[in-house]
């Protein structure tokens, strides 16, 4: 059974802080007595063990004993008004777990405030999946009127039909300029991700396979090669020399180029181009969503002033001696060291037809001296007074300034293809611009990932037909020749034959003649 109370409670306003449970009711915080070995029992234990009547428990109460959660740890004591009894206000244990929500409900918080932050954003993507509808998103340049024209094909092979559609550049010695526009946005305190496909099926020889972007304020009939752009970003090859990736960044009004090289792909296939800008001056370039370069801003391009240059000031000590062997002071030539290079040859004789008079006076002709030794040297010895290498002391540069905002363009709203092709056929696909490189990548599996097996299938079938192709032609040609070869022979054979037969019947027909001049002979001396 349950036990009266022994205790009185303390009073609201010293209960400790006022909590409420789901029904919303305010009530105050439990507390508890060691008092008598008897203690207070939490109203969630009392309704749990139904003896709502008693807040007080004790060895021989029937209701269970109080979980040490239930029973909290003891807070120093206040005498209650009017009885003298002493109690000992707790930590309640309600008042725990509302320091544990409070906890766990901040931290969530700061959770979604920080995925809030980190929230991919698109700001352009383009697979061009709605066919000729391209042609009212993207902007030809009007700046000169031979621009070359792009066409939306997959190309001669390709992983899917559909999917592996892109822009191709199809005449040859041309420039290009197209251009699609977006919501201008600023990449600032977050990264900047640039990713597209290209594949130069044509087997490029010179040509531009890289993107740019512009600020807002580009006017995209007027795009041309020399227009201001924010970076410029991907393949260029010419020749065997130039077969590298571009990335070049707008920096105060002057485009600078990567300090480091980074090989393009060369080959007819799709290729994947990523380039990550964080807003911590970092970098990333991917080809094929793997990791090819990385670095720090600064480190790699001449962006700013170096941080430390020589002293002007400072100069090498006279007496400062660099050289770390000299000539042996004590080491002397040899008496006979000096021989001429090249002396008459002893074996000469003077030609016994030489005359003086006409020939002039005869010299014999001259060869190596066996014994020049060339010109002597005295041999090196370490140098007592080296003192090393002279190093120009370096002090801070007055002109640098670090900046922490490299990374940064206050205004993107603008993706263009201003390049050159001596050699058309290069398909631009894929282009995506974002601020999630994680999405990034997902993305590039779920596009290229997903196609260049089968494209790469597509093409190595292609290239057997071919061969089967030329086998079949290079074997048409040798019968086509033999039986030419043959003919010939027959032709020679049935000639040699003709010749034989003519032979014979001019033989034949001698044969007769000579049988009728005799018989003409006899038939004459028959007459006389």
């Amino acid at each position: 059974m349950c036990l009266s109370r022994s205790l009185r409670e303390v009073p609201d306003s010293r209960a400790g802080p006022t909590l409420r449970g789901k029904s919303g009711a305010a009530h105050p915080a439990d507390i508890r007595s060691v008092a008598g070995g008897n203690a207070f029992i939490p109203d969630s234990h009392r309704v749990r063990c139904g003896c709502s009547s008693s807040p007080t428990w004790s060895e021989s109460s029937q209701c269970p004993r109080p979980t040490s959660n239930e029973i909290q740890t003891s807070v120093p004591s206040r005498e209650a008004s009017g009885g003298g009894v002493s109690v000992l206000l707790a930590v309640p244990s309600l008042l725990l777990q509302l320091v544990t929500m409070t906890a766990l409900s901040l931290l969530l918080v700061a959770v979604a405030a920080a995925s809030a932050l980190a929230e991919s954003t698109v700001y352009f993507r383009e697979q061009f999946e709605d066919g000729d509808a391209w042609t009212s998103r993207w902007v030809e340049s009007k700046h000169k009127s031979d621009y070359g024209k792009f066409v939306l094909t997959a190309g001669k092979f390709y992983g899917d039909a559909e999917k592996d559609k892109g822009l191709q550049s199809s005449q040859d010695a041309r420039f290009y300029a197209l251009s699609a526009r977006f919501n201008d946005f600023s990449n600032q305190g977050q990264p900047l991700v640039i990713q597209f496909t290209v594949k130069h099926e044509q087997s490029i020889d010179c040509g531009g396979g890289y993107i740019k972007l512009f600020p807002s304020d580009l006017s995209q009939e007027d795009m041309h090669g020399d227009s201001v752009y924010n970076i410029m970003f991907g393949p260029d090859i010419c020749g065997p020399g130039t077969k590298k990736v571009h990335v070049i960044f707008n920096y105060k009004g002057k485009n600078h180029l990567i300090n480091k090289d980074i090989r393009c792909k060369d080959d007819e296939y799709s290729h994947l181009y990523t380039l990550i800008v964080n807003p911590d001056n970092t970098y990333e370039v991917k080809i094929d969503n793997k990791k090819v370069e990385s670095g720090n801003l600064e480190d790699d391009w001449d962006f700013l002033p170096p941080k430390k240059i020589k002293d002007p000031e400072a100069k090498k000590p006279e007496d400062w001696d660099d050289r770390e062997k000299i000539p042996d002071p004590d080491d002397k030539k040899p008496e006979d060291w000096d021989k001429p290079e090249n002396i008459p040859d002893p074996d000469a004789k003077k030609p016994d037809d030489w005359d003086d008079e006409m020939d002039g006076e005869w010299e014999p002709p001259m060869v190596t001296n066996p014994d020049y030794k060339g010109e002597w040297k005295p041999r090196e010895i370490t140098n007592p007074a080296y003192k090393g290498k002279w190093i120009h002391p370096e002090i801070d540069n007055p002109e640098y300034t670090a900046d922490s905002e490299i990374y940064k363009y206050n205004s993107i709203g603008v993706i263009g293809l201003d390049l050159w092709q001596v050699k058309s056929g290069t398909i631009f696909d894929n282009f995506l611009i974002t601020n999630d490189p994680n999405l990034a990548e997902e993305v590039g599996n779920d596009t290229w990932g997903k196609t260049k097996d089968a494209e790469k299938k597509m093409k190595e079938g292609q290239e057997e037909e071919e061969r089967k192709k030329r086998e079949e032609e290079d074997k048409q040609r040798r019968d086509e020749a033999k039986e030419e070869e043959e003919e010939e022979e027959e032709e020679e054979k049935d000639e040699e034959e003709e010749e034989d037969e003519e032979e014979e019947e001019g033989e034949e027909q001698e044969e007769e003649e000579e049988e009728d001049d005799e018989g003409t002979d006899s038939k004459l001396k028959d007459e006389l």
